[in-house]
């Protein structure tokens, strides 16, 4: 693994830090790496303006987990970035969701992928999953005095568990609680509307099919009921970001697949059938 310092150039490993943990690799050896928001003045907080992403969720179906984002950032009312990436692959079978401030909160997920591909290289096996979710727990955690000052990231994360078979997927608080959830969850700002829409058509059953028609449909949902929420954009081509974790790995669905899935539920609403199943 190359890792570059700020200048460009290749890092060398040999510091005071042995462990397999890259974030601790950081924080002992290369902390200048990290960001340091310690010398913004309280005015620089009031006038800075920091993109956001909004609603992402997350739930179990009967191959796997699901996990689905909006593409809209915003900054206050106005529109940041119509299709920002929300959902990340962190290794071959676990995903995370970010919401809240966006530049840590891509940072984070990024991170989180080098961490695990770090411990397995080191360690020669990789990290279970709850250990994944351990992991992200901790760099929230450490994310906590930027948090404060209004940088809070709150992200979902889900995985399949090679070791129980199964999806399984955690929430998170600020300081870094996480709570794993037996069915589905959601949040950012539309995530009340998310939730709402999973809880009237989610099965553990359902199909991979019925999951993506659920996903999307609750991403719509919330878009219809949050400004901040960017649903399907049909005039740009911009459709949610959706990937379902199996035994096999993490599977993206096609734009093509949500455009059509997209276009059954709204013909079924026009025809007066809200239930989109």
């Amino acid at each position: 693994m190359r890792v570059l310092d700020g200048e460009g150039g290749a890092l060398r490993f040999g510091g005071r830090y042995s462990g397999s943990s890259f974030s601790e690799l950081l924080d002992v050896d290369y902390a200048h790496l990290r960001p340091d928001v310690s010398r913004l003045s309280e005015r620089d907080w009031q006038t800075l303006s920091i993109p956001h992403g909004t609603t992402v969720l997350s739930f179990k179906y009967r191959d796997g987990v699901v996990m689905a984002g909006d593409r809209l950032a915003t900054e206050g009312h106005r529109v940041a970035s119509r299709d920002i990436q929300k959902v990340y692959a962190t290794d071959g079978h676990s995903f995370v969701a970010i919401a809240g401030a966006a530049g840590p909160a891509i940072e984070m997920a990024k991170l989180l992928r080098v961490e695990l591909e770090h411990y397995e290289k080191i360690e020669g096996e990789p990290l279970e999953l709850e250990g994944k979710a351990n992991k992200l727990s901790q760099m929230i955690r450490q994310n906590l005095p930027m948090a404060m000052q209004g940088m809070v990231v709150v992200p979902l994360f889900a995985g399949y568990d090679l070791r129980r078979h199964a999806g399984r997927l955690w929430k998170y608080d600020v300081t870094g609680g996480r709570y794993e959830e037996t069915d589905f969850e959601a949040t950012g700002s539309g995530g009340l509307y998310a939730s709402e829409s999973l809880k009237k058509a989610y099965e553990a059953s359902l199909s991979r099919a019925d999951s993506l028609r659920i996903a999307v449909q609750a991403i719509t949902d919330a878009a219809d009921e949050d400004r901040a929420t960017g649903g399907v954009d049909l005039g740009r081509g911009i459709y949610p970001n959706i990937s379902f974790a199996t035994k096999p790995g993490i599977e993206r669905a096609s734009d093509a697949e949500i455009d059509q899935v997209y276009r059954d539920v709204m013909a079924q609403r026009r025809n007066g059938n809200g239930a989109s199943r």
